[in-house]
């Protein structure tokens, strides 16, 4: 049987390494239009030293299957170190540690003491009635309107670069929406994880934050996405722009932009969204139009260096993130060196800041020297850093993130079905079930479960 995969981003090696693990026999050849793989993993080691991680910062130790891939190919996860756990929201004109228990929150400056009290009733609002309610609506209810602005706004932009008042709370914080739908409360839902974790001795159980800690590798993300490269290396074909697809008989054909073709069997689409749409349009229409509806916004990823002796004191933990209702020109910032070693030079200190997304795509196409000026102006103002840096690396996404807005969930239900009709053509990647490189590591052995079994 002959399997063809259209991307080599992670999904796509991803899935190529679940197939091959369970069929050692599968004749597999992976399509990328582009001249690498990895798709948005992609760790660029300067000739300075600096190691930029042009897309995927790391990934959170909680998930199994993400482990479970590196175990497989030999690679030791790099968790970040403890300075990583201090985070912090920019908001009010100066930053505020994220609390890291209830007696730290009841002590923050991060929110008025009114909106501390309107965050303690949680346990007394009733259950929510919307099917698919907003991000942004759910913390209102939950967790009142200054929660929304100084918590969950910064935090969407942090995960998705998204907009709370579009994004679903269904698909895109699922374990969330489930919590309130079981126990009609978020802080009684915890506490009642908690106790039947230890019940059933599985440690505290799950706590107010995503859980696991952020962890990479030793010379960055890519060491992941070379390494399963390296294993398929003669089975993909880079440059090799897939342009339509079309069915004769039980095989599929895949159309080149070099004007040949390919046929299997079966075909698996890792490629964005917005890709699939072109893919579709002429097999598959309704699927097509369906995926023409999730956005992708724009995201910039400033890498900035700095000498240390020059910077003087610098902000220590992981970094921060910027609410909306701040109106600044930057989404946030990592200081990547206080998070991994060899991020940069002994000496030198490493910031990593996002600029765009949905709340301001357009300014991820400002020409370099604009974009460097507004992430250096905004450091300057926010934290003092009142010198040049002495390196300066920008990568521009002009379609970044997709994007779960309410409806998503409706959406992957129409597409489920109409695959029906289309017996052997399997759909993948972050625009689904989870942006997350863990999302499309797990999704990627489900999809070839299905691959396999049907």
């Amino acid at each position: 049987m002959k399997i063809a995969i259209v991307g080599a981003g992670i999904s796509g090696l991803a899935t190529a390494f679940a197939l091959r693990s369970n069929r050692p026999d599968l004749e597999l050849e992976l399509f990328e239009s582009s001249h690498r793989t990895g798709g948005k993993v992609w760790t660029e080691r300067t000739p300075e030293g600096y190691a930029c991680e042009w897309g995927v910062n790391g990934f959170l130790n909680n998930k199994p299957k993400t482990l479970e891939l590196a175990d497989a190919l030999d690679l030791a996860p790099l968790p970040g170190s403890e300075e990583a756990n201090r985070r912090y929201v920019f908001r009010k004109g100066r930053l505020h540690a994220l609390p890291e228990s209830p007696p730290a929150f009841l002590t923050s400056g991060l929110m008025s003491l009114p909106g501390r009290l309107r965050v303690m009733c949680e346990p007394f609002i009733t259950r929510g009635r919307v099917e698919d309610e907003t991000l942004g609506d759910f913390a209102k209810r939950r967790l009142g309107a200054e929660a929304r602005d100084a918590l969950i706004d910064p935090m969407a932009s942090g995960v998705f670069a998204g907009d709370p008042a579009r994004m679903s709370l269904k698909s895109c914080f699922p374990r969330i929406h489930e919590i309130e739908s079981e126990f009609g409360s978020l802080v009684r839902g915890m506490i009642r994880l908690q106790i039947r974790a230890r019940k059933s001795g599985e440690g505290k159980g799950p706590g107010p934050g995503p859980g696991g800690k952020l962890t990479s590798f030793s010379t960055g993300m890519s060491e992941l996405t070379d390494t399963l490269t390296g294993l398929f290396h003669d089975h993909i074909r880079l440059g090799a722009e897939v342009q339509g697809i079309d069915r004769e008989g039980e095989r599929y054909q895949l159309h080149l932009a070099d004007g040949s073709s390919a046929e299997a069997d079966r075909v698996v689409l890792a490629c964005p969204a917005f890709a699939q749409v072109r893919l579709l349009g002429g097999l598959a229409p309704g699927i097509a139009e369906r995926l023409r509806d999730i956005p992708y916004p724009s995201v910039a990823v400033v890498c900035l260096g700095y000498d240390i002796e020059r910077l003087g004191d610098v902000l220590d933990g992981f970094g921060f993130l910027v609410p909306s209702t701040e109106q600044r020109g930057i989404l946030g910032s990592v200081v990547d060196s206080n998070v991994f070693p060899n991020r940069a030079p002994e000496g030198k200190v490493l910031f990593r800041t996002l600029v765009g997304g949905s709340r301001a795509p357009e300014r991820a196409g400002l020409p370099e020297n604009e974009l460097l000026d507004l992430v250096r102006a905004d450091l300057k103002d926010m934290l003092g850093m009142d010198i040049d840096p002495e390196f300066a690396r920008s990568y521009t996404h002009q379609r970044a993130i997709p994007q779960y807005h309410v409806g998503h969930a409706c959406r992957l239900s129409e597409i489920d079905r109409e695959l029906q009709a289309q017996p052997g053509l399997y759909l993948t990647g972050n625009a689904y079930r989870g942006v997350s490189l863990n999302d499309c590591i797990e999704n990627a052995w489900k999809t070839a479960d299905r691959v396999l079994a049907g």
